[in-house]
């Protein structure tokens, strides 16, 4: 195992490289009999492909997903299911100044220690857009989660902050994944800047998962709990995962921390109660900066493409252990 593939009755193995031919991901285990839509499909990649937002990457790609095997009219027949994404827009060029300049906190460095060689061109396989193959993967999930809801927040991005707003599967978003009580201009304004000036910015998230039933997990490591880190800490750019009251309970009595389930964020032992799910992790800043992000394609903060990824990510564990849990059951 190299370490590309994820889950267990459900699972998924990624392929490609950020300025190869193509990128995909082969799905196994996905129920027969489920009918899907390519609309559907798309729009999720829309919501992660580079292009779309003001202040982001200028790299502009259509992420046109194409089904090669595992559907046949719009149905699962049971069997792998591949799906390739060609690129496109690649301009290697851009990236010829880092072939031999390792950025701190990319895997440029780490990659030529374990591998020998590297693709430096935007990342190779550590690039941020190896996400694209997470991201239909969580679509297919998502057709087992029926009614269970999956939402994920920024909460902290530079100057804006809403970790301490009430948030819910229904709070109103603006176009960059932010609560609605900041606008689109003055987000695209800041990330703007950010750019003009070769710098970025990390930040956090949080992620509600509604409906979900208890009884996810399974003692004792595969926890529902470990099983959502391992998930969303193998992003790239995440750097942190809790959940609950997560790191705040450093500060607190156990009188005060027992006093409500709710502090648990959905998760007791390891396996799920019944109540909402709720997630925080935190990104780092985008390792590309100065005159290297100036000259390239880089997002100045990962996080508004990175929240349909952790929404994908967390939809293919619990629908990993959906099926774990039905097993039981039969």
């Amino acid at each position: 195992m190299r370490g590309n593939t994820f889950g267990k009755m459900f699972s998924f193995t990624t392929f490609g490289e950020s300025h190869g031919k193509a990128l995909g991901v082969v799905i196994d285990g996905m129920p027969a009999g489920i009918k899907i839509s390519e609309e559907d499909l798309q729009k999720e990649l829309d919501r992660r492909a580079p292009g779309k937002l003001a202040g982001t990457t200028a790299r502009t790609e259509a992420d046109k997903a194409v089904i090669l095997s595992g559907i046949f009219e719009n149905t699962t027949m049971g069997t792998p299911i591949a799906v390739m994404i060609e690129n496109t827009n690649q301009r290697s060029g851009d990236y010829d100044k880092l072939k031999d300049n390792y950025r701190p906190g990319h895997a440029d460095k780490t990659y030529i220690q374990k591998y020998g060689v590297r693709d430096h061109r935007g990342g190779g396989r550590s690039s941020g857009r190896e996400t694209v193959s997470r991201v239909i993967a969580g679509y297919f999930a998502s057709l087992i989660l029926k009614d269970i809801k999956v939402k994920t927040i920024i909460t902290k991005m530079g100057p804006f902050d809403a970790r301490n707003e009430e948030l819910s599967v229904e709070t109103q978003l603006n176009r960059y994944n932010f609560p609605a009580t900041v606008s689109n201009k003055e987000m695209e304004d800041f990330l703007t800047d950010l750019k003009v000036r070769g710098e970025s910015v990390g930040g956090r998230v949080c992620t509600l998962i509604e409906g979900c039933p208890a009884g996810l997990g399974e003692p004792a490591f595969d926890k529902l709990k470990a099983e959502l880190a391992h998930a969303v800490m193998s992003i790239g750019a995440c750097v942190s995962f809790s959940f609950g009251l997560g790191e705040d309970m450093e500060n607190l009595m156990g009188s005060v921390v027992s006093s409500d389930a709710k502090n648990f964020g959905g998760i007791e032992g390891g396996i799920s109660n019944g109540e909402t799910i709720l997630l925080q992790s935190v990104f780092k800043p985008t390792s590309t900066v100065g005159e290297k992000a100036k000259e390239g394609r880089h997002d100045p903060c990962i996080l508004p493409r990175a929240v349909p990824v952790v929404e994908a990510m967390v939809k293919v564990t619990i629908a990993d252990h959906l099926l774990r849990q039905n097993a039981y059951q039969l």
